[in-house]
C-alpha cells in the first residue's frame, strides 16, 4: 500500500538578516530533497505573514515546494530545511492523499 501524499513547504527566501540566500545554497537543499523524497516541484514566490509566540510579526517571502513522499520523510524534510535555513518555523501542510502518477 503506498502511504505516500502531496505536500507543501514554505522555503525561505531570505535569511533572519533579510539576505537573500544564494541560488547555490537553495539548490544544495533541492539535492538533499531529492535523496529523500526521489523529487520536488519549486513554485513561484510567495508573501507570508505570521506571528510568532512571543507575538512578533514576521513578514517574509516564502518559495512554496511540493513534495511527493510519506508523512516520515516530510518530517525529516522540515527538520533538515528548519536547520539548514536557520529558521525560528517551518511550515508545511499535506495537499492532497489522492494522488495519481501515470507512467510509461
Amino acid at each position: 500500500m503506498n502511504n505516500k501524499s502531496l505536500w507543501e513547504i514554505l522555503v525561505p527566501k531570505f535569511s533572519n538578516e533579510k539576505k537573500e540566500f544564494e541560488i547555490k545554497h537553495h539548490q544544495k537543499w533541492d539535492k538533499q530533497i531529492r535523496k529523500i523524497s526521489g523529487g520536488l516541484t519549486i513554485l513561484r514566490t510567495a508573501k507570508g505573514q505570521w506571528i510568532n509566540i512571543n507575538e512578533k510579526l514576521f513578514a517574509e517571502e516564502t518559495i512554496p515546494v511540493r513534495i511527493y513522499c510519506c508523512e516520515e520523510d516530510i518530517d525529516k524534510i522540515m527538520n533538515y530545511t528548519l536547520n539548514y535555513y536557520d529558521q525560528e518555523a517551518i511550515f508545511a501542510y499535506q495537499v492532497n492523499d489522492n494522488v495519481k502518477i501515470l507512467e510509461k
